[in-house]
C-alpha cells in the first residue's frame, strides 16, 4: 500500500530532504531490526511512500530491537560532524555545515540559529549573552566527552517511532553526523518510550557518565525549536538547557 505525504512547509524541497534523510536511515540500520519505509517518488509538493499499519502499542521486543538497531548504526564513525545536505528539524531549517569540533558544531549549526529566530528582541538579547558567557566551556566539554561522529536520525521522539504488530519504524529523520547521545536524549524530551529501550541501548553500547548532563544540554536545541514554533509552553525547557550550560 502506498501513502502520499504532502509538503504543509513553506520550504519546496522538505520532501526531497526527507526522503534523503530515510535513505540514508534505510541503508544504516539493519534491516532485521528497524524498518525504514520505501519512497516510491518524490517531488516538491508530495512524497509517496510505503504505508505503515502503525498498531501504536510497543512490544518488549520491539523496544530492545530499536535500541540494538541504532547502537549498531551509532556505532559507525563518521568522517566529520554535519552533513552533505541542509535539512529541516519539523518546520524549521537545520543547518548542517561540516566541521571537525563536534562542541564548535553544537555552538554554532544548533543553539546559534534558534536563538537568531527568537522573534521577543529582549530574551534574545539575553540568550545570547547567557550563551556567550558559558561558550567556551560548553565547547570544551562537548568534545572532552564526544568520542566519534555518527549518523543520528535527529528527531527521535515517540511520534517518529511507529510499531505495527512486528516491527519498529523510523519516519520523519533529520539526519546528519553528530554526538549519538543527541538521539538517546531526544528520546527522553517527551518520553514515550518503553523503559526497556534506554536499558537494552545501554546494554549494546553504553551511555556515558556525562550523559544526564549532556541530555538536558542536547535537548536545550530542541526546547528552543519547540518555542520558536509553539510558543511560551517550551520555555521551561529551554530554562533547564541554559542551567544546564551554567553548570559547567
Amino acid at each position: 500500500m502506498i501513502y502520499t505525504k504532502t509538503n504543509q512547509t513553506p520550504f519546496d524541497d522538505a520532501l526531497i530532504a526527507e526522503a534523503s534523510g530515510l535513505d540514508w536511515l534505510r541503508r544504516h540500520l539493519p534491516a532485521d531490526k528497524v524498518s525504514v519505509p520505501v519512497v516510491y517518488q518524490v517531488n516538491t509538493s508530495e512524497m509517496q511512500m510505503e504505508q505503515i499499519q502503525a498498531s501504536g502499542r510497543w512490544t518488549t521486543a520491539q523496544a530492545e530491537a530499536l535500541a540494538e538497531g541504532l547502537a549498531a548504526m551509532h556505532s559507525k564513525p563518521q568522517p566529520y560532524y554535519g552533513f552533505e545536505e541542509d535539512n529541516y528539524i519539523g518546520l524549521n531549517p537545520q543547518r548542517n555545515r561540516r566541521h571537525e569540533d563536534w562542541g564548535c558544531f553544537f555552538l554554532e549549526e544548533r543553539l546559534q540559529p534558534q536563538l537568531a529566530m527568537i522573534r521577543d528582541s529582549e530574551r534574545r538579547a539575553d540568550c545570547h549573552a547567557r550563551l556567550e558567557s558559558g561558550a567556551e566551556r560548553l565547547v570544551d566539554f562537548l568534545n572532552r566527552h564526544c568520542t566519534q561522529a555518527s549518523l543520528v536520525h535527529g528527531d527521535l521522539w515517540g511520534g517518529n517511532c511507529l510499531c505495527d504488530g512486528e516491527r519498529v519504524w523510523l519516519i520523519d529523520p533529520a539526519v546528519h553526523f553528530a554526538d549519538r547521545e543527541v538521539d538517546i536524549a531526544m528520546t527522553e524530551f517527551f518520553g514515550g518510550f518503553p523503559s526497556r529501550f534506554l536499558t537494552a541501548y545501554n546494554h549494546h553500547f553504553a551511555l556515558s557518565e556525562e550523559y544526564p548532563l549532556k541530555r538536558e544540554i542536547y535537548n536545550l536545541y530542541h526546547a528552543l525549536n519547540h518555542y520558536n514554533l509553539f510558543g511560551e509552553s517550551y520555555w521551561d525547557a529551554c530554562e533547564r538547557g541554559f542551567r544546564a550550560i551554567e553548570s559547567l
